[in-house]
């Protein structure tokens, strides 16, 4: 359920979600560190304070759904599930083992509070079209949140599926583009030049926010402002920094798709608590 505005307590909450994410990547070994670490405000605010639902009951009819459509930064949704409520931590533990439930991307047939399997890039927005459809249909007031990569964009089916939430007017649909400006090749620039995001997507019928991705009491504000418009689907472009909260992770394309090693999570550890 919605929480009370506490900006102090959020900003904590997310450096728990950035130390569960980099510990749970040390012990595997592999996984994607940089774009988890993006993301880490935005899923801090989206679970603790925004989304309607209840770990108690994670099949609850009336809940809010959340889609990770950039599957590959599972770790940060299974810090926040796990903080949550939704599991055990100490199976965070395992994630990418053998039998683990914490597969390399997020399996809805394994782990409570996950919606729905992604990883595929660039289907997460039709399927949260879908369910913002459905949702409709049952005369349901429950909203639909998904997160996108600004590399993700770059894929035709994205497109398709902003033409499809505009034309059905799904304002109970909210995407948040994960804007860090790396992708796995590199600069998102370089790769497949995505600028002007925010003229795109407004060209394309939606309502779009622009903020600092990092900045806890713009999050919240964007999500507010996305629940209040009406007659079309909402996109919060979040300005992030790959690997934010750990200095020397921070900007670093290498980290897309790299794990830390034992001595770099000491250091990023260290640097968290401060």
């Amino acid at each position: 359920m919605k929480k009370e505005l506490d900006i102090d307590g959020l900003n904590h909450k997310a450096k728990s979600l950035r130390t569960e994410i980099l510990q749970m990547l040390a012990i595997a070994g592999s996984g994607h560190t940089g774009g988890s670490l993006s993301a880490a405000d935005i899923v801090t605010v989206l679970y603790f304070h925004t989304l309607r639902h209840d770990p108690g009951n994670p099949q609850w009819r009336e809940r809010d759904r959340f889609i990770l459509s950039k599957g590959h930064a599972a770790p940060v949704l299974y810090a926040a599930l796990a903080l949550c409520g939704y599991f055990d931590k100490e199976i965070l533990k395992t994630l990418r083992k053998i039998g683990s439930p914490l597969q390399g991307h997020p399996c809805s047939c394994k782990l409570p509070g996950i919606e729905i399997s992604t990883g595929s890039l660039g289907q997460g927005l039709s399927i949260a079209n879908g369910i913002a459809m459905g949702i409709k249909m049952d005369g349901l007031s429950s909203r639909v949140y998904c997160l996108l990569g600004d590399g993700e964009i770059q894929e035709g089916q994205v497109w398709e599926a902003a033409m499809t939430a505009a034309h059905y007017k799904l304002d109970n649909l909210c995407a948040i583009i994960d804007n860090n400006g790396l992708q796995i090749d590199g600069h998102c620039s370089d790769v497949m030049h995505i600028e002007p995001i925010v003229k795109k997507w407004e060209a394309f019928g939606w309502h779009v926010i622009d903020i600092d991705g990092h900045n806890i009491k713009a999050i919240i504000n964007a999500f507010h402002n996305a629940e209040t418009s009406k007659g079309k689907p909402s996109m919060i472009v979040a300005r992030t920094i790959k690997g934010k909260g750990v200095s020397f992770f921070e900007g670093k394309v290498e980290y897309h798709g790299l794990a830390p090693t034992h001595d770099e999570l000491d250091l990023a550890l260290k640097e968290l608590k401060r």
